[in-house]
């Protein structure tokens, strides 16, 4: 097992998240949602499936179903020719529709803001789970997903051997006043700069900070 990334120190994080709120003081999700309900639904369907490729297939599905029973007036083949050029779309229509049907019988229609409450309907997982609490409630709940775990590693900002302990790290080391936007100052920086093959570390703005040796010219 390959050893992990050194810990970057307390004062060169905070100078790290200083320089991403100074850039950017109020970075947004890029999933397209009109309320709680939709942004559980669109956060489910982009496991495995691109922000861009979700918001394409739901800008109708949610014009026409906007709250769960709606969903379930549309049915799950109704659903899926929304959603069938996103990969895994049947499952993950017959996903919506369940936590839909949930939704509607357990919690009167109404997306509940717990942790436990939202990681027990189908096809929500932990990382859902925290995306909804921070985007919709402002909960400094950190979802860690591709670019999030590449980016504590690669620069030691939240170094972990999974996206557990990565989650972890980021709640520890980062300080309080930057956590609520903290997931997605990685997420965007992850996606669009620290990138998996190719970083491009000339125009990162916290490259002089970051700890990966093998920085591109």
């Amino acid at each position: 097992m390959a050893r992990l990334q050194k810990q970057l120190d307390y004062q060169t994080i905070r100078e790290i998240f200083t320089r991403f709120h100074a850039a950017d003081p109020e970075p947004k999700g890029e999933l397209d949602h009109v309320n709680a309900y939709t942004l559980v639904v669109a956060v489910a369907l982009s496991a495995q499936a691109t922000d861009k490729g979700v918001n394409k297939a739901t800008a109708e599905l949610f014009k026409i179903a906007d709250t769960p029973q709606k969903m379930l007036d549309l049915g799950e083949e109704g659903v899926i020719q929304h959603i069938k050029t996103i990969g895994l779309y049947r499952n993950k229509a017959k996903n919506v529709i369940k936590l839909s049907r949930i939704l509607v019988d357990d919690y009167s229609g109404v997306v509940p803001n717990s942790r436990a409450a939202l990681q027990s309907l189908p096809g929500v997982g932990r990382k859902t789970a925290n995306v909804v609490l921070n985007m919709w409630w402002q909960q400094p709940a950190q979802a860690v997903d591709t670019h999030i775990f590449r980016l504590g590693n690669r620069s030691g900002i939240a170094p972990g051997k999974d996206v557990d302990a990565v989650e972890r790290a980021i709640e520890d080391n980062i300080p309080a006043d930057f956590q609520l936007h903290a997931h997605h100052w990685m997420i965007l920086h992850g996606r669009y700069i620290c990138v998996a093959r190719k970083p491009k570390c000339q125009a990162c703005h916290i490259s002089d900070l970051c700890l990966y040796k093998e920085k591109t010219e």
